[in-house]
């Protein structure tokens, strides 16, 4: 390739849309991201947590895939075998109430349609939303494994719901029972308890007074929900209670129904608040139902599915629950019956679909027991090979849920999901539970409603892998998973339900670890939704910027477990980042002088800059790896982009210019070389964070292999790793620094020329200021350099300490004496909080006694090193006073 060919195919700029599309496309086509079962690999494994196919993917979704790439992208690079499965999930009750919603525009329903109409009709959605989805993840450069795409209902996860259905009734696991259950009235259905989302509300507490039947009295009672008295079938007090002890066994009156009910002792009831007697509704409160069974209390249902009074409300019958309220305090009042409103605020359930008020409902469903499931989840965490939480500190947020656990509610009032397989005889009422329909299936009726959602991704690490065929390819190359990537907001709705599936039907945790993300919020802080009319889509930002430049301020913009802010003005930055990259990029390539692979040589002689910046990538390459393996992502991203903003481009490039442009072909051969080599390691560090811009320029450097990809993950080299280089270019890039710092201090041009003396600590440091001369002469412009060990500093000239030298800057006739000794003072005030910084470390006995004895040593190295430098300012400062 030469260089006059690489001018023209890399623009002054870089273009993200004109390189995106086809380089996804070159990927996909090439099947780059398949796994390849190859056995001499260790196998990596990856399932995406299924976006649902009830809209387009948002930030949250490109935060959460990015860092999945990221991983599965350098593990590729590093030699893994590596799968991760993409796929989307049916998410029942929400894609069925957009497909209502689609319906309702169109002036028909689901009822006006039936079942498998409606069916038809949700399947259309999903395919025509799925194909949505598979567009962002190409538009964010996820490296799937498309050949393996999974659907939640789809034929093989369908098997493995209906065989884990099936095994957990047969073991009495699950079973069927009329109980209170969290009830969506808006959209017919019941929800778990972790679809329930409790908010402050302001209410009210109603204090009425129920009459007793012999009239002898009356007995106080207070409730927030009014219109569930008409359901009452009781009213409790403590045993214990003197109070009420010679009422338990006699009978009140219900005010307005006029029905007489029994008076209960039960130990339920807490003496200390309110009156000390409650109200029993068995029908409308989880606690009144568990009072109800305990005394055989009738239980009354007194609305609707719709959340409207049923038959049962008598003259309220038809009215919304809420209107029904106000009606019965109005009748209360005139009856005489409540004496008192008083002002309550309190926690009240809304539906996380929805945001209907959840009424607490009587109604018969399918639940599954969870204890016994947990237990063995809890047991795992105790083991080695316990679920790793990264941060640790969500495993007892997990733990916490999952030692608290209730059964589990699973059916749901829709169409759209996997319909319960259970069977009810039409004559006998028998229940039959199995995979298929009985033989005699026209006798038979099968159970219309469908299993939580969540049931079936319960399943989606094993379930996707071809389980319950145990002896399935993929089930045993890949199962466990590696690593799972998801938001804090689903620990107990999705990840907690994984590993106790896992463990009843696999004995294995179903991955090793879950890395916990927080929420992308506005720059603000606040939730991005629709009411505030912050929310940012991906595929703008993508527009404007490019995947590259959004996926390297999603990975990098926290730390995990954490938030994230969106801003647009640090997406802009990466983007700067990327064009930084690209212009050095071109700079190199046109340097290079159409080398080609085979050519780079790196065994000539090698400058300080080279020796440098292989030692610097060195340490770098070290560094990425590690914070990879333990999802530091945010510190990779300022690892990377030091080392290419500041060593790569402003120093070394700069410093590679002077054999580039002189006479010493040799020495330009091995700049050259350098530059190949350092560029190409580079870019495979940063590809799986900005796979875009990494394979376009890869492709037009002299490199071996189809794609930067599969190319091999760089490792530190011996042979290239040189401490003391580094160590010398270290004090020439600081010295060149302060050059710059004084004479933007002084207001002098980098253009003239200044005397610099620089006076070394020791000969070795002498020496290594002579041997690289050439450098200090080219970045800090001096009209004479003098260089030694026993210099002092000339009258009327500026000085600075660094680590191992002084400098001297005589500047008669441009420097303020008045002016320096104060700039100097400063700096005596910089290394003051420095020493007193270190010498409080090293008097905490808590660092003392928990800190390496390596970091203990360089704490005391850096408090000798500034009270040294504080000394020699201190010393310039009486030279100058004097």
């Amino acid at each position: 390739m030469s260089t006059e060919k690489q001018e023209l195919t890399m623009p002054t700029k870089y273009d993200p849309k004109a390189t995106e599309e086809s380089w996804y496309k070159y990927w996909v086509d090439g099947k780059f991201f398949e796994a390849t079962g190859d056995e001499s690999k260790t196998p990596y494994t990856i399932v995406i947590p299924p976006p649902n196919v009830t809209g387009k993917l948002h930030l949250g979704h490109a935060w959460d895939t990015t860092l999945q790439d990221i991983l599965s992208r350098a593990k590729r690079m590093q030699g893994y075998d590596v799968l991760w499965l993409p796929g989307m999930d049916h998410a029942g009750i929400a894609t069925q109430a957009k497909v209502e919603a689609r319906l309702r525009e169109q002036g028909t329903s689901r009822y006006d349609l039936g079942r498998e109409k409606f069916l038809e009709k949700a399947w259309e959605w999903k395919e025509e939303y799925a194909d949505f989805i598979r567009n962002q993840w190409s538009k964010l450069g996820l490296g799937l494994d498309y050949s393996r795409e999974r659907f939640t209902l789809d034929e093989g996860l369908s098997d493995a719901v209906r065989e884990v259905f099936v095994t957990l009734y047969n073991k009495g696991l699950i079973y069927r029972g009329e109980y209170i259950i969290n009830w969506d009235p808006q959209t017919k259905t019941a929800l778990s308890d972790i679809e329930v989302i409790h908010q402050d509300v302001q209410g009210a507490f109603y204090h009425m007074r129920y009459p007793l039947a012999d009239g002898s009295g009356h007995i106080e009672i207070a409730t927030t929900r009014p219109e569930t008295m008409l359901g009452d079938t009781a009213i409790a007090v403590h045993p214990e209670d003197e109070r009420y002890k010679h009422l338990i066994g006699k009978k009140a009156i219900l005010p307005i129904v006029g029905r007489e009910i029994e008076i209960v002792g039960d130990d339920y009831v807490d003496m200390e608040f309110g009156s000390g007697a409650v109200k029993i509704t068995p029908a409308h409160d989880p606690n009144d139902f568990e009072i109800g069974n305990r005394h055989n209390l009738e239980r009354v249902l007194v609305m609707d599915e719709g959340g409207k009074m049923n038959e049962n409300a008598g003259k309220y019958q038809g009215m919304d629950r809420f209107e029904c309220r106000k009606q019965i305090v109005q009748d209360l009042e005139d009856a005489g019956v409540l004496f008192k409103i008083e002002d309550h605020m309190h926690s009240v359930g809304h539906s996380e679909r929805s945001g209907a008020i959840v009424e607490p409902y009587l109604s018969t469903q399918w639940f599954v027991k969870m204890k016994p499931l947990a237990e063995k989840a809890i047991e795992l965490q105790k083991t080695e090979d316990k679920v790793n939480f990264v941060p640790e500190r969500f495993e007892k947020t997990y733990l916490h849920w999952i030692e608290n656990i209730r059964d589990w509610c699973i059916s749901r009032q829709l169409w759209w999901g996997h319909r319960i397989p259970a069977w009810y005889h039409k004559e006998t009422g028998e229940v039959y539970v199995g995979h298929e329909a009985p033989k005699d299936e026209e006798n038979w009726e099968q159970d219309t409603d469908v299993l939580d959602t969540w049931f079936s991704s319960a399943l989606w690490p094993f379930s996707t892998m071809g389980w319950p065929d145990e002896e399935a390819i993929d089930y045993k190359r890949y199962y466990p998973t590696n690593a799972l990537v998801t938001g804090y907001d689903i620990i107990y709705f999705w990840v907690a339900r994984m590993i106790f599936q896992g463990m009843e039907f696999t004995e294995k945790r179903p991955f090793n670890d879950v890395l916990i993300h927080g929420l992308v919020r506005d720059s603000e802080g606040r939730k991005m939704s629709k009411s505030l009319g912050n929310g940012v889509d991906p595929m703008d930002v993508i527009e404007k910027y490019g995947a590259d430049a959004l996926r390297f301020f999603l990975s990098t913009g926290s730390s995990p477990g954490n938030d994230l802010r969106f801003y647009w003005e640090k997406v802009e930055s990466t983007w700067n980042f990327a064009n930084k990259i690209w212009n050095a990029s071109r700079f190199a390539l046109m340097n290079m002088d159409g080398m080609k692979v085979e050519e780079i040589d790196l065994t000539g002689e090698l400058n300080l800059a080279d020796k440098w910046i292989l030692t610097r990538f060195n340490e770098t390459a070290e560094n990425v790896t590690r914070l990879i393996d333990t999802y530091e992502f945010g510190e990779v991203g300022r690892l990377l982009y030091n080392f290419i903003w500041d060593d790569l481009c402003d120093w070394y490039i700069e410093m590679a210019k002077l054999p580039l442009y002189g006479e010493d072909e040799a020495a330009k051969k091995t700049t050259r070389s350098v530059l190949a080599y350092v560029l190409d390691h580079t870019l495979r560090l940063l590809h799986p964070i900005m796979p875009f811009i990494t394979e376009e320029i890869w492709q037009h450097l002299p490199h071996e292999g189809e794609s930067i990809t599969v190319a091999q993950w760089p490792a530190k080299r011996e042979d290239l790793h040189f401490p003391e280089a580094a160590r010398d270019m270290n004090l020439v890039t600081e010295i060149i620094r302060t050059v710059r710092n004084i004479r933007s201090e002084m207001n002098v041009a980098p253009s003239k020329p200044i005397e610099l003396q620089i006076n070394a600590k020791s000969e070795e440091v002498l020496n290594a200021l002579e041997a690289n001369r050439s450098y200090l002469e080219k970045f800090c412009n001096p009209s004479t350099l003098t260089l030694g060990t026993d210099l002092s500093a000339p009258n009327k000239s500026m000085s600075a300490v660094l680590t191992g030298v002084e400098m001297y800057l005589p500047l008669e006739g441009l420097i303020n004496l008045d002016e320096e000794i104060q700039r100097l003072e400063k700096e005596v005030e910089k290394y003051n909080k420095e020493v007193e910084r270190v010498q409080k470390k090293l008097s905490n006995e808590g660092f003392m006694k928990k800190a390496p004895e390596k970091v203990i040593e360089e704490e005391r190295a850096k408090e000798k090193d500034y009270s040294e430098k504080r000394d020699k300012v201190r010393q310039r400062i009486q030279e100058l006073k004097a």
